[in-house]
């Protein structure tokens, strides 16, 4: 109740200092207004597609983050040559911002920039995912794979019933991350390099001097996140109920 408040206070002031023109209307109109449009804008089809645009960016590079991350994560983390050796490189490529690799992306994709949005969230979304299945295979207690070799139970059926359980829950904390992450670089990347979807749709409306529409599907985007997560950290919560940290958490 007490983020909800804050946020009414917030709108409420940025209402009153917008009409009385303290800050001008013509840069940031009234949040009265912008909602206004919002809810004019959800009512063409135009705004539908944008979001539909967005949301399989979102997928597609959130998906191939996944499949790329987690088995890379799981040799990694449960190799201690492998992980010394490929350190450096993770080291190397995790600080370099995503935003930077977009002249590579129109050397590589040319004018189908639909695709270079995709690749723009699956390289940033990587890193967030593929530190916390390092860390999710690493923090298994040795105690539990000591246990697991005495009764020789073969190493893949240890990966999935021992490895696999405890690393679970960081997997899930990198997804949800990985979610955030590739989402802004999709919305990032519609633009900067005018790919579609709801960046687009920014970028047509502050080229219109269409102000109200600019921060409504700005407003929008936002929305877009918060459902999102909220999502992830409702399946989350559903997913591990039968671990101990989540356990103890409801507890």
């Amino acid at each position: 109740m007490g983020s909800l408040g804050g946020v009414v206070v917030v709108l409420a002031l940025a209402e009153l200092l917008t009409r009385l023109e303290i800050l001008p209307s013509r840069f940031l109109p009234p949040p009265s207004v912008v909602f206004t449009t919002l809810i004019g804008e959800l009512g063409s089809p135009v705004a539908w597609w944008a979001i539909l645009d967005t949301l399989r960016g979102w997928a597609i590079g959130l998906g191939l983050a996944i499949l790329i991350a987690v088995p890379f994560g799981l040799l990694l983390g449960s190799s201690e040559l492998a992980y010394r050796a490929t350190r450096p490189i993770v080291e190397f490529l995790r600080p370099v911002p995503s935003v930077a690799l977009i002249p590579l992306v129109f050397l590589l994709f040319g004018r189908n920039l639909g695709d270079g949005k995709i690749f723009l969230a699956t390289f940033a979304a990587i890193w967030p995912l593929l530190i916390q299945t390092i860390y999710g295979v690493r923090n298994v207690l040795p105690t539990q794979l000591d246990t697991a070799r005495s009764f020789q139970i073969r190493r893949r059926d240890i990966a999935l019933r021992v490895v696999l359980p405890s690393a679970v829950p960081y997997l899930a904390t990198g997804i949800r991350i990985a979610s955030t992450v590739a989402l802004i670089l999709v919305l990032t990347g519609e633009i900067v390099i005018n790919a579609g979807g709801i960046g687009e749709q920014i970028n047509l409306a502050r080229e219109g001097s269409a102000v109200d529409v600019m921060y409504a599907f700005v407003v929008l985007s936002g929305i877009l996140g918060l459902l999102l997560n909220a999502l992830f950290a409702w399946l989350e919560k559903r997913v591990l109920r039968w671990h101990p940290s989540h356990r103890k958490a409801q507890s």
